[in-house]
């Protein structure tokens, strides 16, 4: 991931849905300008979503979904069916596509429905209106905004553009991964370790988008492994204002800095900024009721290459066995992979969600909670095994609160 790339997670996910041949993957292509979607007059031309990263003025960074269509059918088409509603729990903007010629089908009114009861902001488009005879009157009946467009000849897709942008989520609520809690020129010693699982020549996602959070709050970054951490602490004039670490080395880096500096780990700051903290705090305690057999689901919300001693699939279970002395079951998703059944696990643990948006990070987080399945993070899990739980989340006084 480049640092000049916005990353999926911070982009606003906005996806089109509606039936076969109602023109999503026209819309497309018609909203960004380029043939992003591959277009045809057959049925069923989009079989899998298909996700794209892009900048769509006046928004912004985005990432679009184009879904196949909502009235596909036979046992596969099930299947493809039930992925595009899986789309829901990461879409900020939802796009209701629907043929103008054709009118609002049952599949359509279902889907709007299921829009109305997660809330999501929402549009309804009313594409392919040059197919419609002339003079036809153009009526929606419904409470959804509603916009006549054409992909064919480009007719209303500034209008669509605009409309769109004034969906914007959450426009007038900052969101900070720790530039809340800092000061101009405050110092933050941040520890990165260096090792098999680092990848060569970069910083991993969480490191460097906390890097630009310090930037932007005027406070000054310093990057350092945690074997030159007690150097890089003992040469700083003044204390730092805090030190955060890759949850893998929590034990020497809390051993290594002075209990009056406050210390967190980059997931447990993310776990913050995606709006899960205080639940994965109450669910790690969950870990002292494991039993031999239980099932453990550990997740992760990217689909990067596994090392030999990777962190999610390797580090983490042995811990958990020789913290607990029990043999758990585990098991092991990645990127958009997770069950919709929950209740076999007992515990799940997750990523920080980096690569994952808010909405996406929150809608798992709500299942788990539905279900009654504790969720907790890797680095608040890494932390509490660590006997280091308080002194992590001393920094954020109203999680504090609930140990």
């Amino acid at each position: 991931m480049s640092l000049q790339n916005t990353p999926s997670g911070e982009r606003i996910h906005i996806s089109l849905f509606g039936c076969r041949n109602a023109g999503k993957s026209s819309l497309i292509n018609a909203l960004t300008g380029q043939s992003l979607a591959i277009v045809s007059d057959h049925k069923g031309t989009t079989t899998d979503p298909v996700s794209k990263a892009m900048e769509l003025l006046p928004l912004g960074p985005v990432l679009l979904t184009d879904t196949p269509g909502l009235d596909d059918v036979g046992e596969l088409g099930a299947l493809r069916v039930e992925k595009t509603r899986q789309v829901l729990n990461r879409t900020d903007i939802a796009l209701l596509v629907i043929d103008a010629e054709q009118g609002m089908r049952r599949e359509d009114k279902e889907l709007l429905t299921l829009l109305r009861e997660k809330k999501l902001p929402r549009l309804v488009v009313m594409n392919q209106c040059d197919k419609m005879p002339q003079g036809a009157a153009r009526q929606y009946e419904g409470e959804e905004k509603a916009l006549w467009v054409s992909a064919a000849t480009g007719e209303n897709i500034h209008e669509l553009k605009e409309a769109i942008a004034a969906m914007r989520p959450d426009a007038a609520r900052e969101r900070h991964i720790v530039a809340d809690l800092l000061s101009p020129e405050d110092v933050v010693v941040l520890v990165t370790p260096i090792d098999e699982s680092a990848p060569k020549g970069r910083l991993i996602l969480p490191q460097q988008q906390t890097i630009r959070d310090i930037l932007e709050a005027g406070a000054i970054s310093v990057v350092t492994r945690e074997t030159e951490l007690p150097k890089t602490l003992h040469s700083l004039r003044e204390p730092p204002r805090m030190v955060i670490t890759d949850s893998q080395a929590f034990a020497k880096v809390s051993k290594d800095t002075p209990r009056s500096i406050p210390l967190t780990s980059f997931s447990i700051l993310f776990a913050r900024y995606k709006g899960n903290l205080a639940g994965a705090v109450q669910g790690v305690k969950a870990l002292e009721g494991l039993r031999d057999g239980d099932k453990v689901l550990i997740s992760e919300g990217c689909t990067h290459h596994r090392q030999c001693n990777d962190i999610g699939t390797v580090k983490l279970p042995n811990w958990i066995r020789q913290k607990t002395g029990v043999e758990p079951e585990f098991v092991f998703t990645s990127g958009g992979e997770f069950p919709l059944d929950l209740t076999p696990y007992r515990l799940i643990v997750h990523c920080g969600g980096c690569m994952l948006n808010e909405r996406e990070m929150q809608s798992r987080a709500a299942r788990a909670a539905e279900q009654g399945v504790p969720m907790t993070n890797y680095g608040i899990l890494i932390a509490y095994m660590t006997g280091i739980l308080e002194r992590s989340v001393e920094p954020f006084p109203e999680i504090a609160a609930l140990l």
